[in-house]
């Protein structure tokens, strides 16, 4: 379970390292799914540990929200780029201010 833990600590800090470093708005939403497949593993790995598949069920359903939650991202960002031509987060958080 030790192994488990440390490669979902490291996707994680690899999801954040992304979030933090890019500008690219694909670039940021890969990131968080990287740190919501780190949260997935810790669910299975401490779940392993019962009976019970609680964490396996749960893992199930932040795979679920977290497909809503890409579709819906990148409808918006794929609108965002057809009406500025860029998905740049710094550019498209400049547009704002005029």
């Amino acid at each position: 379970m030790e192994a488990y833990l440390i490669l979902s600590a490291a996707l994680f800090c690899i999801g954040l390292a992304i979030i933090l470093v890019k500008k690219n708005a694909v670039m940021v939403l890969m990131g968080v799914e990287l740190i919501l497949n780190a949260a997935n593993l810790n669910l299975v790995a401490f779940g392993s540990t019962d009976t019970q598949p609680t964490g396996q069920m749960y893992a199930l359903f932040v795979i679920v929200i977290a497909a809503a939650e890409v579709s819906v991202a990148l409808a918006i960002v794929l609108n965002v780029y057809k009406y500025f031509q860029s998905s740049d987060l710094d550019k498209l958080n400049s547009l704002g201010d005029k």
